[in-house]
């Protein structure tokens, strides 16, 4: 029996749109599907909008390359209080013109859950009228994105999510911010899961972990290297398509920046930190990439309706994190200095001295006149400098300003032969590249290094979730006396170099 409901996005308030919702059995767990109508003639694809960004691979995010759907838990709001359930998105071939929301653990939502639930799908996946404007905008101005079509860039379903995660891209290699962010969901769990095995007493959190055992305190140890790391490598690097062929010889080593004295050998996706010898890293690499990945996000739903993880939660919310111990947040997240500022930020959200809601309605129509202000008052907050900033209002929809690091002077000198390029003369450098896409030239340049991904590692949204950790510019090096791989560069973007 179908149940109908009429509401208005709580990103298109004007909008009144028809939304279904159904009851479900899959696998013996109760679901409720909603279906969520598209306003962009048929052009927008979920496998490229959430395939856009590397935000998609961080925990609690998990995209299935078969079914093509995107999973993860999703906190449905109301008035009294809010409920963490399972969400799937999928897109389906017979119906492009909507989205199917599953939503698992329910056999029914109100209408303030189903509010909440589409105003954070819409968030994610930036569907509203005016960034449906935008993208057509871009496109017209940058046919190589709309031949591809890339226009969306992948998000989170809440700003806090989204300015902790632009942290996360700080000063460390790839891997271990997909770990870190790993870490805070399963923390999450174990704060709101007392039967969870990994569970722990908040009693001996806020005493600052007094009491607690060695063994004890060897469980909250990180298992990846805290703090700022700078490599070393040696070895060759392939340019075939397939990434486990090219990965042939390498050696990693990380540093602690609290224990700069000391290294320590990178951590596989399974989390156990392994010594190779060069020649064993592909054989290792084999055996990691042989866990399934094809199955659905594994859930157990209670009872009640309430979600509870296997070894994984939801993202925590500011809440969850304000009354935690910086030291135990540090150790057990793996988070290193930034433990600090993440409790700052969580503190200073929850204490109401930062507004994200009055931030996010501020930047609800992105001008180039008001982007200094709104980097102005990020700045305020610590842990927040230019390239944190520049990725939390790319995430806010100014796109404009190109959030530049040493990936960023990887990319120039690979693709575009920038072999003088540095960190202090890159912003000049995209600016020659990418100034002619204003006031887009930050989707500009991003199309362009997805595209390279692509051609580098295969097609992103194919690839397992046990490979996610390689994607990193050392294993983008081409083998030593073999020519480099680059991209076709158009004789336009000559011009601009």
């Amino acid at each position: 029996m179908l149940d109908r409901f009429i509401t208005s996005s709580s990103v298109t308030p004007s909008a009144l749109t028809s939304k279904m919702q159904r009851r479900q059995e899959t696998d013996g767990r109760r679901s409720v599907v909603v279906e969520l109508p598209l306003e962009d003639d048929g052009a927008f694809d979920l496998e490229k909008a959430v395939c856009s960004h590397g935000l998609f691979m961080m925990a609690p995010n998990r995209w299935d390359p078969l079914s093509k759907t995107l999973e993860r838990p999703l906190r449905l709001y109301d008035d009294d209080h809010e409920h963490c359930l399972l969400v799937r998105i999928s897109q389906s071939s017979d119906s492009p013109h909507c989205l199917l929301l599953r939503v698992f653990g329910t056999d029914s939502l109100s209408t303030l859950h189903q509010r909440s639930l589409l105003g954070q799908v819409r968030r994610m996946l930036r569907l509203s009228v005016e960034e449906n404007k935008r993208v057509k905008e871009f496109q017209d101005i940058c046919e190589e994105a709309k031949e591809r079509g890339f226009g969306r860039v992948f998000r989170s379903p809440t700003l806090f999510e989204d300015m902790v995660k632009c942290m996360l891209l700080c000063n460390c290699q790839w891997s271990r911010t997909l770990t870190m962010a790993e870490a805070l969901c399963e923390l999450q769990l174990e704060l709101n899961c007392p039967s969870s095995a990994a569970c722990f007493s908040v009693a001996d959190n806020r005493n600052q972990l007094k009491g607690v055992t060695a063994a004890e305190s060897e469980h909250f140890t990180p298992k990846t290297p805290a703090g700022k790391e700078s490599r070393k490598r040696a070895g060759a690097y392939g340019c075939s398509r397939n990434l486990l062929e090219r990965l042939t010889e390498v050696e990693e080593i990380f540093v602690d920046e609290e224990k700069p004295d000391v290294s320590v050998r990178p951590a596989f996706p399974d989390g156990k930190e392994v010594v190779l010898q060069k020649s064993d890293l592909c054989q290792a690499t084999a055996e990691v990439c042989e866990v399934s990945t094809s199955e659905p996000f594994n859930s157990d739903p209670s009872e009640d309706g309430e979600l509870s993880f296997n070894k994984l939660g939801n993202f925590p919310s500011p809440k969850e994190l304000a009354g935690l111990d910086e030291s135990f947040l540090a150790k057990r997240c793996g988070l290193g200095y930034r433990a600090g500022r993440i409790i700052k930020l969580a503190k200073g959200i929850v204490e109401g001295r930062i507004q994200l809601k009055e931030l996010e309605e501020a930047c609800s129509n992105p001008s180039l006149s008001n982007y200094d202000k709104m980097a102005e008052q990020l700045r305020e907050i610590d842990g927040f400098g230019p390239f944190t900033c520049a990725n939390v209002l790319m995430c806010l929809g100014y796109y404009h300003v190109i959030p530049t690091d040493s990936e960023t002077v990887r990319h120039l000198k690979q693709v575009h032969a920038k072999t003088s390029t540095t960190i202090k003369t890159v912003q000049t450098d995209v600016e020659k590249i990418y100034g002619k896409y204003e006031p887009f030239q930050f989707l500009a340049y991003w199309s362009e290094v997805w595209h390279f991904y692509d051609e580098w590692f295969g097609k992103l949204s194919e690839l397992p979730h046990s490979q996610y950790k390689l994607i990193t510019a050392a294993n983008m090096r081409p083998k030593r006396n073999v020519k480099c791989k680059k991209l076709k560069i158009t004789s336009a973007e000559k011009l601009g170099m």
